[in-house]
């Protein structure tokens, strides 16, 4: 084995060839016009072949965060996803270069103990003699290793090392300029995708509340990322069918639901929910039925430890008799104008997508006398940490239903919203917080 070379020295390309020199500055030139790794990728290896006399030549890239070279860019392979080869970063010949930075020539493959045989048993094909580069950028931080396999004029010599050395510098920075690019359209599509759910999703909310007699209801949905994890719903029916907001109406059905987690995968479970009320109530449900069909279906399709927390409420205009069912979605607090006090609804019902059970699945009916007031809010609001590290937790939100008992829903709903504010000192939402604020007017 020849003695190592460190190459984050200068290098001076010693009696190389006029006519290399020009093709290692045509391939400085492509590398430096673009941005695209692929094309880098595929550059680099097709001049440290050509360059080199060799038969192959192969990038691996340095996965610091899984300690792992990865390379689906090779000479012998298609160039496809499904192809990507990793291998630990501190194995073999390539892990050598990477842990040492220094270039390791090996002129006989099969008398070094590093080399995996089993590759070029698997392949059919030969290595005879081998360069492995490490490739460092300008910070002197591992960006990768490219490998060089079988030069037709015998074991690589010195003039050979100069060239790898001098093109694996160049190749450094041109792939992690190509990977910081990547990184960032990949970011900028997801953001795209986020953006696009987040619209979807809003657009599927009540975009305007029915006007009622004798009624009030208000309602909002704040998000913790960019696609939240809650929904809700405010559906208007009449002759227990669904119409348009502005239509007089005779029942009213409410929903609040809270998938576990947040962002996309958790936006879809509780639009899935929001979806089966819907479909459930064109076909003349119950809230009760509903719920449990949508449970069913959730436990059919969402991964173990996935559930969504979830209220129906369907209330009758006429008389103030409210059916509710709460799917592990609590607490729902009823405030007595008449009494001036408060109820906890009962919330004993598993969340959906936990189990099915036949037997479970009550509802509890309430009536709404002239006054009376139900809030529904989800665990964003209850949960949330103040400067003190203490959650806010529901006597804030008891407190300011008793004081502005005799204001609008809507400003009821500003005034819980307004004292969260004050009590987290505006601190980004650590989770969604969605809620429904119901309220029976005096006569």
């Amino acid at each position: 084995m020849s003695t190592p070379i460190d190459p984050i020295e200068q290098q001076e390309l010693k009696n190389i060839p006029s006519q290399v020199i020009t093709k290692l500055l045509m391939v400085s030139r492509r590398l430096s016009e673009s941005s695209e790794l692929s094309v880098v990728l595929s550059t680099v290896i097709d001049a440290l072949r050509d360059l080199l006399n060799a038969e192959r030549a192969t990038v691996f890239e340095f996965d610091a965060d899984a300690n792992q070279l990865f390379t689906q860019v090779a000479h012998g392979i298609s160039n496809t996803g499904s192809n990507v080869i990793r291998i630990p970063a501190d194995r073999g010949i390539a892990g050598a270069a990477a842990q040492s930075k220094k270039l390791i020539h090996i002129p006989d493959a099969y008398a070094d103990p590093r080399f995996n045989q089993s590759v070029d048993h698997s392949t059919g094909f030969r290595t005879r003699n081998m360069l492995a580069i490490p490739l460092i950028d300008h910070e002197g931080g591992l960006v990768g290793v490219a490998q060089v396999l079988n030069s037709s004029n015998g074991p690589f010599n010195d003039q050979d090392q100069e060239i790898a050395l001098g093109l694996s510098a160049q190749a450094a920075v041109a792939i992690r300029r190509g990977r910081l690019m990547e990184d960032r359209m990949e970011r900028e599509r997801m953001e795209r995708d986020l953006m696009a759910a987040r619209s979807i999703q809003q657009s599927s909310f009540p975009r305007a509340l029915p006007p009622m007699n004798n009624w009030q209801v208000a309602a909002s949905g704040i998000p913790a990322e960019q696609c939240g994890g809650d929904a809700f719903d405010v559906i208007p029916l009449l002759n227990n069918t669904i119409v348009e907001p502005d239509h007089d109406i005779d029942e009213l059905v409410l929903l609040v639901a809270d998938a576990t987690g947040h962002g996309i995968g958790s936006a879809l479970s509780a639009m899935q929910v929001r979806g089966m009320l819907r479909i459930g109530l064109r076909f003349k449900q119950d809230v009760r039925s509903i719920a449990q069909e949508a449970n069913r279906q959730l436990c059919q399709d969402l991964p173990m430890g996935r559930f969504v927390t979830a209220w129906y409420a369907r209330v009758s205009l006429h008389n103030g008799v409210v059916e509710n069912y709460a799917a592990g979605q609590g607490p729902i607090i009823h405030y007595r104008r008449r009494d001036n006090d408060f109820v906890i609804l009962p919330t004993d019902n598993a969340p959906l997508g936990v189990m099915i059970d036949e037997e479970s699945g009550d509802s509890t009916v309430i009536t709404m006398h002239t006054g009376d007031i139900l809030i529904a809010l989800t665990d964003g609001y209850y949960e949330s940490e103040g400067t003190n590290g203490q959650q806010y937790q529901e006597q804030p939100v008891m407190d300011l239903v008793r004081k502005h008992r005799d204001e609008s829903a809507e400003f009821i709903l500003r005034a819980i919203n307004d004292s969260l504010m004050d009590w987290t000192a505006a601190a980004p939402a650590a989770d969604d917080r969605t809620a429904i604020i119901l309220k029976r007017l005096l006569k």
